[in-house]
């Protein structure tokens, strides 16, 4: 129950940023819909399609569609206060991230895989809506320029198989520890400005 309703507010939080982004290019209410979908269940329909779990996720639950439409196009209308609140939403964005992170851990954990798909399983289900979001956006997705993010998802499902797999700690607990270790450290990448060497490459073009 209470990894619902952190799911709800995680890709409620995703889809009011995903609309966000789609503003900022101009885009009318099915791109903003569009985009939101995108980015709150990009990364889990993926990781369904890939790891052959069915039915996808909102399939199954139809009503995150609607929640996440709700979402985008209420971000049209209070667009000038959701600006004022970054705090709050790069806390948000930092808790999608992990709970999806801890999801995607555990449907490939379920599914029998072994550590290094679990941990594949994760960053796909947390960073890839981000990915798709940006592709369509035409930028370059922030996954390969800012702080920490996939790091964060691969040291999530890291923490959250450990926990299982060799302390025997129940799935719940695991979930709630590894939730507060995951924004812990995506809040710390932020402040500190934590992030992996960047490649700059700048030789003559033939």
């Amino acid at each position: 129950m209470l990894l619902t309703i952190l799911y709800i507010i995680g890709i409620t939080a995703e889809a009011m940023s995903g609309a966000l982004a789609a503003g900022r290019y101009k885009m009318d209410l099915f791109g903003v819909m569009f985009i939101a979908l995108v980015t709150a269940i990009g990364g889990g329909s993926i990781r369904d399609v890939l790891f052959g779990h069915y039915p996808l996720t909102w399939v199954a639950n139809p009503h995150y569609v609607i929640i996440i439409c709700v979402a985008s196009i209420l971000t049209t209308r209070i667009a000038s206060v959701m600006t004022r609140l970054e705090s709050l939403f790069l806390f948000l964005d930092s808790l999608g991230l992990v709970l999806f992170s801890i999801i995607g851990a555990e449907v490939a954990r379920k599914m029998d895989y072994g550590f290094v798909l679990i941990v594949s399983s994760a960053v796909i289900t947390g960073v890839f809506g981000g990915i798709l979001r940006d592709i369509f956006c035409n930028r370059i997705p922030l996954v390969f320029q800012k702080e920490l993010y996939a790091g964060v998802a691969m040291i999530t499902a890291s923490l959250y198989y450990i926990l299982i797999q060799y302390f025997g700690v129940e799935v719940l607990i695991a979930s709630i520890i590894t939730l507060i270790c995951g924004v812990i450290l995506r809040l710390l990448a932020i402040y500190y400005k934590i992030g992996l060497p960047v490649f700059n490459y700048e030789g003559k073009q033939k």
